[in-house]
């Protein structure tokens, strides 16, 4: 399984979110996102209890970084659109994509950025049912 650093956010799907997913509202520079909380983000599918994952396969792992991503809030703006780049990379970075269009992903994220936290076991499974109703091979 492949993770991402704080390095593979920045170069990669903060700038790909900034180029390409600014439309009314700038994403501020990465410098000024919120200390500690996005390594919080990359390190929560790794974390284990009692030596055994809390978080399974790649889907699992996926899901609750994409909620973490986006309910955590590690930007001062453009968390939901980060967090769709993240995803991607992610996923790209262990030989799987996505099939739907970019809106479809973005809508889904903003469902869930909507979400009332205390559903948030709820969220994550249903996170994980759209990963696999849309997850395919990397092309």
């Amino acid at each position: 399984m492949n993770y991402l650093s704080v390095v593979d956010v920045e170069h990669v799907a903060y700038e790909l979110a900034k180029a390409h997913l600014t439309w009314k509202e700038p994403i501020p520079d990465f410098s000024t996102r919120f200390p500690g909380i996005l390594e919080q983000c990359l390190s929560a599918p790794r974390q284990t209890f009692d030596k055994k994952p809390l978080y399974h396969g790649l889907i699992g792992k996926a899901s609750i970084f994409f909620y973490l991503m986006i309910k955590n809030h590690p930007f001062q703006n453009g968390n939901k659109r980060i967090a769709v780049m993240t995803l991607l990379l992610f996923l790209y970075e262990n030989e799987k994509w996505l099939r739907l269009d970019s809106h479809q992903l973005y809508r889904f994220a903003k469902w869930v950025a909507e979400s009332d936290a205390r559903l948030k076991d709820a969220v994550v499974q249903a996170i994980e049912l759209f990963l696999k109703q849309h997850l395919i091979a990397r092309p």
